[in-house]
């Protein structure tokens, strides 16, 4: 049913649940699988931000990458040691939110569905803090498949 499935993944508490699902999919189904995490640089494309801490923002973006670089690989280890066929995408933008990177990269990668986590947030938390998974059912271009936390 579905050959080309993308998970976005972070570093949240309910990552393995999310990352075990879509492995679990992909050898039922026998389809590739890209596990994608998006960087979140909207904070430092603020000129202000430089300017408190001008020697800090280069670094913390380099350490930002190397993480989440280190992250994909120990992701995409696990889903190739359940024999499914795996690659990593790293996505970071400035300007565009979370779910907009994830709704373009799986676009982009043609992608069947699209698998993510949802916090479950309520009330004012949701309010400030917004939901990505929220945006992407408005906006992903694919199958979306939810998957809840623990």
């Amino acid at each position: 049913m579905y050959k080309r499935i993308m998970v976005a993944v972070d570093e949240s508490f309910m990552t393995n649940k999310v990352l075990d699902t879509a492995i679990e999919l992909a050898k039922f189904n026998g389809a590739e699988l890209s596990i994608c995490h998006a960087v979140d640089e909207t904070i430092f494309a603020h000129r202000e931000m430089e300017m408190m801490m001008p020697n800090s923002v280069g670094k913390a973006e380099y350490k930002m990458r190397l993480g989440a670089q280190g992250f994909l690989g120990k992701a995409a280890e696990k889903a190739a040691a359940a024999g499914v066929k795996v690659e990593t995408k790293l996505i970071e933008s400035e300007e565009k939110h979370v779910s907009d990177m994830l709704a373009d990269a799986s676009a982009e990668w043609q992608a069947d569905l699209l698998i993510v986590g949802t916090h479950g947030r309520r009330g004012v938390e949701r309010f400030f803090v917004g939901s990505v998974a929220e945006r992407l059912v408005r906006k992903a271009q694919t199958s979306l498949l939810l998957v809840r936390g623990e």
